[in-house]
């Protein structure tokens, strides 16, 4: 859900901790082999295996036929390396046929401080919180008010990050005082590391907290008669990873970062989880989801936290706008049929939550159920105030009391 941090980005160019990966990873495996599924599930939407057709690729020429033939060698090599595959905008195919989902209210999912964390105060495009022991001042564009703080309170802060003021720019951390990389920090009784990162981070999205409760919720409730199977892609440090475990979920966590990938190891030891079904895979989430459209392993859950940019662990490229349609679409197809809830965070705030709310219903129809989408926000540790963080837009199967009310 998030990332994505770390001194490299777990999420393509993403920070939710410091830049998501730019597609999920391969995981340590505790679970399936590989390129196997131990039930053998197949898509929902056919009664035959399914077949993914990714986008087609349009290859450039290896050197630019227009350029002077008197052009200098440094120029020909510069322009090489400019050189590069361009993709096309991928077409959704028609949609299958069957109920179109229900399109829910608008709704903020509000996280509220606990005992690890608070936003303190906010404005003048920065930020105030309480992570554990440490306050912390950041940049955050959309804390457009004014603070309610004195200068003293935020002057007295434990820790400041300065520099790029995009989720994915580098910058740097000045501290008053020595303090060490990670501290441990929990959620709901969960443990986990906090750590300061070089993209602004500190190892995981509190304003996730309240995905966090609704999706062990729904783990919970499942009426399957086996344990439901997640797949957490862009999973960054993996805090959902293991709220999702600890409800009685089999999770395979998928993120491009290597480095994030450890975090989420280190996080599912010091949490004591380390006895559940977790997968911690470093891999490109498209190139993943691809090969389980073509083994035919499904999910019953899956949780999508892209960053707008990033990069794979072999220099695979993601951008969300040109590409999300499509990885909406392949992770569709991966889709149980007792499946439980498919969930997307977006943190590009500059974009609107009724086109990625329109997005999910084009991609689930056909399925039924309900398309619920809105705004995660914080609110202020003893205050009125709310801050907007990300955007999220989220499919499940309508409740008995719901289909009875159709």
């Amino acid at each position: 859900m998030a990332q994505r941090r770390g001194g490299q980005s777990s999420r393509q160019g993403n920070p939710k901790g410091g830049a998501k990966a730019a597609s999920g990873g391969k995981r340590g495996a505790t679970g399936a082999p590989r390129g196997k599924d131990e039930r053998g599930g197949r898509s929902n939407f056919s009664g035959r295996k399914p077949e993914f057709k990714p986008g087609r690729i349009v290859k450039h020429g290896d050197r630019d036929k227009s350029q002077s033939k008197n052009a200098s060698k440094s120029q020909s090599q510069t322009q090489g390396k400019a050189l590069h595959e361009a993709r096309e905008t991928f077409v959704l195919p028609p949609r299958p046929e069957g109920p179109q989902p229900r399109r829910a209210p608008f709704a903020l999912m509000v996280t509220r401080p606990w005992q690890d964390y608070a936003l303190l105060d906010m404005g003048h495009g920065r930020k105030l919180e309480r992570y554990g022991p440490y306050t912390i001042v950041r940049p955050e564009p959309q804390a457009m008010g004014s603070p309610r703080l004195g200068a003293d309170v935020w002057d007295a802060a434990d820790a400041f990050f300065t520099g790029d003021l995009e989720e994915e720019g580098p910058g740097r951390w000045r501290y008053p005082s020595p303090l060490g990389e990670t501290w441990e920090t929990s959620w709901d009784d969960i443990r986990f590391y906090g750590r300061f990162t070089a993209f602004r981070h500190v190892g995981f999205f509190p304003e996730q907290a309240a995905h966090w409760a609704w999706m062990d919720k729904q783990i919970r409730s499942a009426y399957l008669g086996r344990a439901p199977r997640i797949l957490n892609l862009f999973g960054y440090s993996g805090v959902a990873s293991l709220v999702a475990a600890r409800a009685g979920a089999e999770v395979t966590h998928v993120d491009a970062s290597k480095k994030a990938v450890g975090y989420g190891k280190e996080n599912q030891m010091l949490a004591g989880l380390d006895d559940k079904p977790i997968r911690w895979i470093v891999d490109d989430a498209m190139k993943f989801v691809q090969r389980e459209i073509r083994r035919g392993n499904v999910y019953d859950g899956i949780l999508l936290d892209p960053p707008k940019f990033g990069r794979g662990p072999k220099g695979e490229v993601w951008q969300l706008f040109e590409m999300l349609p499509e990885m909406l679409d392949a992770c569709r197809q991966i889709l149980s049929k007792e499946a439980l809830f498919y969930t997307l965070t977006c943190y590009a705030m500059r974009a609107s939550y009724a086109a990625f709310d329109e997005l999910m219903i084009e991609v689930m129809t056909g399925q039924g159920g309900i398309v619920e989408s809105g705004e995660l926000m914080i609110a202020e540790e003893g205050g009125a105030r709310t801050l907007n963080t990300s955007i999220y837009t989220r499919w499940r199967p309508l409740t008995k009391q719901e289909e009875a009310d159709q």
